[in-house]
């Protein structure tokens, strides 16, 4: 059986930084203070990104 994150993989923070085009300083603000959905995952200490939660933001995000 395929693992999940096979299909939906975990990116750290600074991956999902470059995958936005933000900071890594800027994402660790938007988390603290809630200003954009991300829906982080703790692992440990180290803080994680679904892709799919990343590309879902960037939908959202998109001008016509």
């Amino acid at each position: 059986m395929a693992h999940k994150n096979t299909l939906n993989p975990l990116l750290n923070r600074k991956q999902a930084a470059r995958y936005l085009g933000v900071s890594p300083g800027t994402l660790a603000v938007w988390d603290c203070t809630k200003q954009k959905h991300l829906n982080p995952i703790l692992v440990g200490k180290l803080v994680h990104y679904r892709l799919a939660d990343l590309d879902q933001f960037l939908d959202q995000r998109l001008v016509d």
